[in-house]
C-alpha cells in the first residue's frame, strides 16, 4: 500500500521512524524543535523525542556540526539539519576535515556515522547567497556520501538508508520542493544508496538529471516525443556514489545523452558524468555528450535573471536536438 505525502513529510516519517527504532539517532540544528523546523520537516518531533533528541542549536553552523561529529565518533548517530546547505559553508571544516576523514585518519579505528542535511539549489529569489548547488563540492571530497532527490518515496527510503549507513552522508533537498506530493509506501521502506532510477524509457537519447531538473527534463521528454524522438530519462538520485552501470547501459542503447545540471558548469556533476561516458561507452555514443547548466555567474535577483539563469524544458529539447544533429 501507498499514501500520497509532501517531500517534508516524508523526511519527517524517516527521521521519526529511525529514532523509534534505534535510540541513538538524534536531530539537532537551527529551528528544529521549537518551530517544529524552518520547512516544517521536524514538525511534531519535540513532542514525541523530546530536547534531549531533537535539539535547537545557536546560528553557529561550525559549532553544532562538531558536536555531530564527535556524537558520531562516540556511538551515536546525529542528524544535523542546516537551514540551507548555503550556511553548511561555515561548516565546511568539520565535514570535510573530521567527518570525512575520521574513518581514514584514525586506520579504522573511529567510524562516523553522520547525516547533514538540508536544501540545496536555487530557491526562487534568493540571491546569491543563498542560491548554491552543493552536489559536486561535497562529492569532490573521499569519504562523503551524496544524496540529492525530490520524490518523497525516494527521500525517505534514500534518507533512512543514510542514518543506518556507518560513513557520513549529505543529503541535499530541495527548498522549493518540500510541498511536492507523491506515492509513498507504507510501512519498512529503504532505498540502496547508489543506484539510479529511470523516470522514462526511451531509445533514441538519454536525458540525466537530480534533484528539481527532473522536472523540467521530464517536461522537456514530453515536447521531445510529441516530434517522434524517444527520450530516456534518468534520475540520479545519489551523486556519490554514482551509478556508473546504469549510465553506461542506457547510453548502450540509446547512444547519445544530455546531462541536465542546476550547478556551474565548471567541474561539476555533469562533467564528470561526461568524462565516464566517454571514457566507458566511447564507442557506444554517436554524438558528443551535451550539457545543460546553471550559467557561470552567480545567481541574480531579478525574476528574468533567474529564467535565464537556470536550465529549462526549452534549453533541454534544444540541447537534445543538437545532439541528435537536428538544428543543423
Amino acid at each position: 500500500m501507498a499514501r500520497k505525502l509532501a517531500l517534508r513529510d516524508a523526511l519527517n516519517e524517516a527521521m521519526s521512524e529511525e529514532m523509534r527504532r534505534d535510540e541513538t539517532v538524534f536531530l539537532m540544528g537551527e529551528e528544529v524543535a521549537e518551530y517544529n523546523g524552518a520547512y516544517k520537516v521536524s514538525k511534531g518531533m519535540l513532542d514525541e523525542f523530546g530536547p534531549k533528541r531533537v535539539i535547537d542549536t545557536p546560528i553557529a553552523e561550525l559549532g553544532f556540526a562538531g558536536i555531530g561529529v564527535g556524537a558520531a565518533m562516540n556511538g551515536l548517530r546525529p542528524i544535523v539539519e542546516f537551514m540551507t546547505w548555503n550556511f553548511a559553508v561555515l561548516a565546511f571544516d568539520q565535514i570535510v576535515n573530521n567527518a570525512a576523514k575520521t574513518l581514514s585518519q584514525s586506520a579504522g579505528e573511529f567510524q562516523c556515522p553522520i547525516v547533514f542535511r538540508g536544501p540545496s539549489g536555487s530557491a526562487g529569489q534568493l540571491a546569491q547567497q543563498h542560491s548554491q548547488t552543493f552536489e559536486s563540492w561535497m562529492a569532490n571530497v573521499p569519504g562523503l556520501k551524496v544524496i540529492s532527490c525530490v520524490d518523497p518515496a525516494d527521500a525517505k527510503g534514500l534518507l533512512k538508508a543514510a542514518i543506518r549507513d556507518n560513513d557520513p552522508v549529505c543529503m541535499m533537498e530541495s527548498e522549493m520542493m518540500y510541498g511536492y506530493e507523491a506515492e509513498v509506501p507504507e510501512g519498512e521502506y529503504l532505498v540502496e544508496i547508489g543506484k539510479a532510477a529511470v523516470r522514462r524509457e526511451g531509445t533514441d537519447i538519454t536525458l540525466v538529471t537530480f534533484n528539481k531538473m527532473i522536472f523540467p527534463t521530464l517536461e522537456a521528454a514530453e515536447l521531445l516525443a510529441k516530434e517522434g524522438i524517444s527520450a530516456e530519462v534518468i534520475d540520479l538520485r545519489t551523486i556519490r556514489p554514482l551509478d556508473h552501470k546504469a549510465l553506461v547501459d542506457s547510453v548502450k542503447k540509446t547512444n547519445r545523452m544530455v546531462v541536465i545540471d542546476e550547478s556551474w558548469p565548471f567541474a561539476g556533476v555533469s562533467a564528470e558524468i561526461a568524462y565516464e561516458i566517454q571514457k566507458y561507452a566511447f564507442d557506444y555514443l554517436d554524438a558528443p555528450v551535451t550539457r545543460v547548466n546553471a550559467a557561470d555567474t552567480s545567481l541574480p535577483y531579478a525574476p528574468t535573471l533567474v529564467e535565464a539563469y537556470l536550465p529549462n524544458a526549452a534549453k533541454i529539447v534544444e540541447a537534445a536536438k543538437e545532439t541528435l544533429y537536428l538544428n543543423a
